[in-house]
């Protein structure tokens, strides 16, 4: 009767990932009902899309194509105009310092962290739109541990069968038991897919229909008091808040980005 026990380990590797999966996909998808008047801004696709590090990202973009920012190839950020049209680039410019110059990485890091990105995260919870601080990665490393238990379930089966036969009991039997937890798990995997894929880290299901539309929006802004005639403007930047750094098209502001660790030497000179 040693299969009976590793059958009870199935079941319960099984029923516990299932469990965690099925808690995870509700916290994720049960926030308050989106209406259809509901249009994003650039700021919410981009954390929508990427998360805090993203609207920042957005913000020194948008900065830098207005002149008001220098991002240098090098790696270093300075301020062009002190004025922030916006508290996400006010945050933005808080993090560059009162010398008005910083590398660009701690500032990505330190704007992603202001009370003004975790206010627009918060609005977006509550609209609906981005899954809550908690449940973050929760539906996703769920999966993988249904994954693993379904694996589990398989080894574990396999295992009984290759055990010396008891008097009487058919090898198909002990299949059929081991086949439950494995349709549980598999099933579990199937609605999870249906429901909840793409796994996103940031956006709701909700969150992600609106960034799907998002192309199709002519009126999405920054809301930081852009002229409506500049179109291919927003379009660019819309691109950028949706695909990140990879969607600029200036090699210089690319090599901004890419630079991780730049030298006091290579920060440009003021003037």
């Amino acid at each position: 009767m040693f299969w009976v026990l590793l059958l009870l380990l199935a079941w319960a590797a099984a029923g516990a990932a299932c469990t965690s999966l099925c808690l995870a996909a509700a916290r994720t998808t049960g926030a308050a009902d989106v209406t259809g008047t509901h249009h994003l801004t650039l700021y919410e696709a981009a954390f929508l899309s990427g998360g805090p590090a993203r609207v920042a990202d957005l913000a020194l973009v948008s900065m830098a194509r207005q002149r008001r920012l220098l991002l240098a190839h090098t790696g270093w950020a300075t301020v062009v105009d002190p004025r922030g049209r916006d508290d996400i680039e006010r945050s933005v410019i808080g993090a560059i310092g009162p010398q008005g110059q910083s590398p660009i990485a701690p500032i990505r890091a330190a704007a992603a962290a202001t009370d003004a990105v975790r206010g627009l995260a918060d609005g977006l919870v509550r609209a609906g739109l981005a899954v809550p601080a908690g449940a973050r990665t929760s539906v996703a490393a769920g999966v993988q541990r249904v994954r693993a238990a379904a694996v589990a379930v398989v080894v574990l089966g396999a295992t009984a069968l290759l055990l010396p036969g008891e008097p009487g009991l058919a090898r198909p039997l002990i299949a059929f038991w081991f086949a439950l937890p494995l349709t549980l798990s598999l099933s579990c995997l199937a609605l999870a897919r249906i429901e909840a894929h793409p796994y996103s880290r940031w956006a709701s299901p909700a969150g992600q229909r609106l960034l799907a539309a998002l192309p199709r929006d002519p009126g999405t802004s920054t809301g930081s008091g852009d002229s409506p005639d500049r179109a291919d403007d927003r379009a660019y930047l819309t691109s950028v808040a949706v695909h990140g750094i990879r969607a600029v098209g200036e090699p210089d502001l690319r090599a901004a980005f890419a630079r991780r660790g730049p030298s006091w030497s290579d920060r440009p000179a003021l003037g």
